[in-house]
């Protein structure tokens, strides 16, 4: 289908053109297009980028190290740089170890987890002592998941239902354990492992690690384990992953479906130093590490970089106080439910402003106050930086698209209005559009003017349009701009007339005096362009205007494609009826009574006749009002002799009131000599009708 036809001098569109252009700028300025960023961001989500994870992470380390710490009776005693100091190189010799085991149980520890590996011979042949020690002093030794199995581990005694789905448990191809003595002898075996997360921080600790079709235990469960005083442990699993993870004297353990466990690092232990320890443990479980420069590498947690045996305190301390943090599987999906309903609200209310905008700050509000609240009263971890984040975004979308289309309709409105009004009234549209779409009932002051002797004008310039267009022009500038300095709204211009009001869209309580003003100051402007054409030996111009003030009907007006800012009402079409009569009378400007009887006392006026309109069917009085161009006072008592003419002509005393108008010729500086003439004309036909007793003066046009 062809919509654009070229010719030799234009492009020419068609209806359906049109038509397709307004609806595709409807379409891209729609705030429905947000559901694509909604759509798109669950998308993201959901795929699960580096970025966006590490962000949720990092959420749920705010949840997670905002709870008031509980301390535990747990210590961690660091083989630190003053533990060098005192008993030489690293590593010291196993009989050192054996004497700090003695020493803390001397002093009332509780338990000793000793986490130390000790996969190669003493070199000082110390570990025959160590393993004498360990056989009297229960102790519990660390193992290291490898990539092939060094020295024989300790058989962890686990029961394990539901083997066939082992897959779903971190698992390593070895194990690298103690020397066998020490292993033997050892009251516990646990594996030593770590998992980070996408962003390299360890916040989850496996409970137990899958080697050779073999499950062992981490060094927290085993001591756990040991505590509970249980031959094993007991895990259940499924083709999701763990079901069941107890030890039974102690009770079941929530995990993840892997087996990890989240870190709560409110559970708090104390430290110390190897080389200056408490004189009563209290019966605490004692962890000892090397924390010394050089000998250990910190390991990034929630609560920043520690050492291995601080995770080890803190996931003991976890399990043990059943202060297990979880994220359930449905939590996600939950999550992802509650962004797409709420973010399809904020679009969808975003048609009321307020309610769209109050909608998004709930919804910000609510997943971070509702994620506080479960975290603290049920250790339950809910994400609120996914649909922060989108509800941010959808926001932005929806608000920019509108903030785009009220642009636009602010920069349509100055491109139509910017050369019909002032600039106060194209700034206050533009503010707010919805003067202009939105009609209104108002009252209102409305003037047409008309340019006199154009016929001369045209003939001047015969074929010279564009000298003609010049002139035009110019004329239209002379009488527009008291129009806009006075704040007022040109409504259109129809050839050499033109059409405007005051008191709206812009509010003048006293729009009946400044429309009276700005035509005073039009007849002005007029001259001083006429005196200026004349010089040039162009024919001069001359105008005529009528108002009237009254209730109409204002807004945008007309097609889909094609409509203005109008008027509406009878005011309007007797306020251009007066101004076609001007030239009936003689005189330059006609008002109506009602802007009369509001401005009677601030303008010098002349009362013309009572006139009833064609196509009206009640006579009304009209007057014009005059530039005073010489003695006030004689204008005032040239007035009293008008108005005593029309006195006999309301007598029917017409001869009288003709005798009269031809007195008053050349009065008012001859501003009315014509009207004067018309006048007597009109006397000596009105003595030829045949009036009733009820006659009032009034004249009943016969023409527009």
């Amino acid at each position: 289908m062809l919509t654009i036809h070229k010719t030799n001098t234009r492009w020419l569109v068609t209806p359906l053109n049109i038509y397709n252009k307004y609806f595709m700028k409807k379409i891209f300025v729609n705030p429905l297009w947000a559901f694509v960023t909604l759509f798109v961001m669950l998308a993201m989500f959901m795929s699960q980028p580096v970025f966006l994870e590490s962000v949720k992470l990092k959420y749920f380390d705010t949840l997670i190290t905002s709870k008031e710490p509980t301390e535990n009776n747990i210590y961690t005693v660091n083989i630190d740089e003053s533990s060098l100091d005192k008993w030489g190189q690293w590593p010291f010799p196993r009989t050192v170890y054996a004497e700090l085991i003695h020493n803390l149980y001397a002093r009332n520890a509780g338990l000793v987890i000793f986490n130390v590996m000790m996969p190669e011979k003493d070199r000082f042949n110390g570990d025959a002592f160590l393993a004498n020690t360990m056989g009297q002093l229960p102790v519990i030794l660390p193992n290291q998941p490898s990539d092939r199995t060094k020295n024989t581990p300790k058989n962890p005694g686990a029961v394990v239902v539901g083997s066939e789905h082992m897959h779903v448990i971190p698992s390593a191809p070895g194990i690298t354990a103690n020397l066998p003595a020490l292993e033997k002898n050892a009251v516990g075996v646990g594996i030593v492992s770590t998992k980070e997360e996408v962003d390299g921080v360890n916040r989850r600790l496996p409970l137990v690690v899958a080697v050779d079709g073999v499950l062992y235990p981490s060094l927290s469960l085993e001591a756990l384990r040991v505590i509970a005083g249980d031959p094993n442990f007991q895990i259940k699993l499924n083709e999701f992953g763990v079901e069941k993870l107890r030890i039974p004297k102690f009770g079941s353990i929530a995990t993840e479906q892997d087996g990890r466990v989240w870190i709560d690092w409110s559970q708090t232990s104390k430290s110390v130093s190897a080389a200056d320890l408490p004189k009563d443990f209290d019966g605490a479980v004692v962890i000892v590490g090397v924390s010394a420069a050089g000998l250990a590498n910190p390991v990034g947690t929630a609560r920043g970089a520690v050492y291995p045996q601080d995770v080890q305190a803190a996931v003991l301390a976890t399990m043990f106080n059943g202060s297990n943090i979880q994220r359930p599987d449905w939590a996600q999906s939950a999550e992802y439910m509650f962004i797409l309903v709420v973010g399809a609200l904020i679009i969808l209310l975003s048609r009321w402003t307020y309610v769209g905008l109050a909608t998004t700050v709930l919804g910000i509000v609510t997943p971070v106050a509702a994620s506080y609240y479960y975290f603290h009263n049920g250790a339950f971890l809910g994400d609120a930086t996914a649909s922060t984040i989108t509800f941010v975004l959808v926001a932005l979308h929806t608000y920019g698209i509108k903030f785009v289309s009220e642009f636009l309709q602010k920069q349509a409105i100055k491109k139509q209005f910017a050369g019909y009004c002032s600039k106060e009234v194209v700034e206050m549209l533009q503010k707010d559009p919805e003067l202009i779409k939105r009609g209104v009932r108002k009252d209102v002051s409305v003037m047409f003017s008309d340019l006199r002797g154009f016929t001369p004008i045209g003939e001047h310039y015969g074929d010279d349009v564009g000298g003609l267009a010049k002139y035009m022009n110019g004329y239209m500038d002379a009488i527009t701009i008291p129009i806009m300095n006075n704040k007022g709204m040109v409504i259109k211009y129809v050839g050499d007339a033109s059409m405007h009001m005051h008191g709206a869209p812009i509010d003048d309580p006293n729009h009946a005096r400044t429309i009276v003003k700005v035509g005073l100051e039009m007849l002005d402007a007029v001259d001083r362009y006429t005196a200026d054409m004349e010089a040039q030996g162009l024919p001069p111009a001359a105008m005529g205007w009528g108002c009237n003030t009254g209730t109409g009907f204002i807004g945008e007006m007309g097609s889909t494609e094609r409509h203005g800012y109008d008027i509406l009402g009878d005011m309007v079409s007797t306020a251009a009826r007066l101004e076609a009569r001007c030239k009936a009378y003689g005189v330059l400007a006609i008002i109506g009574a009602e802007t009369y009887n509001r401005t009677k006392d601030d303008f010098f006026y002349l009362y013309l006749d009572n006139l009833q309109p064609k196509g009206k069917t009640v006579a009304d009085n009209i007057y014009t009002v005059l530039r005073i161009k010489g003695n006030e006072r004689e204008y005032i008592m040239d007035r009293d002799t008008h108005n005593a003419m029309h006195a006999w002509y309301k007598q029917k005393k017409f001869d009288e009131a003709a005798e009269m108008c031809a007195m008053m010729k050349g009065t008012f500086n001859g501003q009315m000599d014509k009207y004067y003439e018309i006048w007597f004309e009109r006397c000596q036909f009105m003595k030829q009708q045949n009036l009733g007793d009820d006659w009032q003066g009034e004249w009943i046009a016969t023409e527009k």
